[in-house]
């Protein structure tokens, strides 16, 4: 998870869909886990291909050939895709949700914050696996463009953080008071410091 404090800067291909008195709070990439059933396609396809092209008879090489140039493509998809997680933002400010998907045709769905009305997640016990969790929006009156995202990291944790700015704390407790500091303890006086009346100048004293 990646969070954003006010000094710094979304990626690019985020921050030219925020305004300019938004304040950036998350962004995140979706968990890698997406790419889950692309690397299972790959790997899937590389083990076919290599066990048909010992298994047909070696006078097939055309047969062969179309066979690995099928796995090529697979793997120009998978490349694709992984390309397309890499531009793929959760974003989090002060005022809305923000979720950009696509490569070439870039997809913008947003949730204002005010509109939302509850959020709850939803983990499956590969989720609980691997560390990632859905999203689960809901919001007064018409449909949204977003509503669910699936394959977030640290579910919990963004969790809290959403629920935080969506539903702030109305009712603060009241700082407590604080005593002032007791006053210093008095010196007493001293006997030598107490003054003394002096005495009449000269000589004894006449009368006597």
């Amino acid at each position: 998870m990646r969070l954003v404090t006010p000094g710094d800067s979304a990626p690019a291909s985020v921050n030219k869909y925020l305004l300019p008195h938004e304040n950036q709070v998350i962004t995140v990439r979706r968990h890698p886990a997406v790419l889950m059933v692309p690397v299972g396609l790959v790997l899937g396809g590389l083990i076919i291909a290599g066990v048909l092209s010992n298994t047909v008879a070696s006078d097939a090489g055309t047969v062969i050939s179309w066979i690995w140039w099928g796995w090529l493509i697979l793997l120009a998809w998978f490349v694709w895709r992984v390309a397309e997680w890499s531009v793929d933002y959760f974003v989090i400010t002060n005022q809305r949700m923000l979720l950009t998907t696509g490569l070439i045709t870039r997809r913008v769905a947003m949730m204002p914050l005010a509109k939302v009305t509850d959020m709850s997640f939803k983990r499956t016990i590969a989720g609980r696996m691997l560390g990632y969790g859905e999203f689960i929006l809901e919001s007064a009156g018409q449909d949204q463009a977003l509503t669910n995202v699936d394959y977030l990291p640290y579910p919990e944790q963004l969790y809290l953080e959403v629920c935080e700015m969506i539903f702030p704390n109305k009712n603060p407790e009241p700082p407590e008071k604080t005593l002032p500091p007791p006053p210093p303890p008095r010196r007493p006086k001293r006997t030598e410091d107490v003054p003394t009346s002096p005495g009449p100048a000269g000589g004894p004293d006449p009368e006597a």
